[in-house]
């Protein structure tokens, strides 16, 4: 998990999901300076680690793990 949130732009992912609850993988693109390839990289390490959750409803989602 500290592997994980050992890169800045995943503590940012982390933090923007903390504010919004739920986001997609576009709103964080569209707040982060990063393309959306490399969020949805962050987003698959953070998942893998249990820091987040992704669920498929249409467009991906994710929120904290709880």
């Amino acid at each position: 998990m500290f592997r994980a949130l050992g890169n800045p732009a995943r503590l940012r992912i982390v933090a923007e999901l903390a504010r919004r609850k739920v986001c997609q993988t576009g709103d964080l693109v569209d707040v982060l300076p990063l393309a959306q390839s490399t969020v949805s990289q962050h987003l698959k390490v953070l998942k893998e680690a249990g820091i987040v959750r992704g669920d498929i409803d249409g467009e991906p989602c994710y929120c904290l793990e709880p």
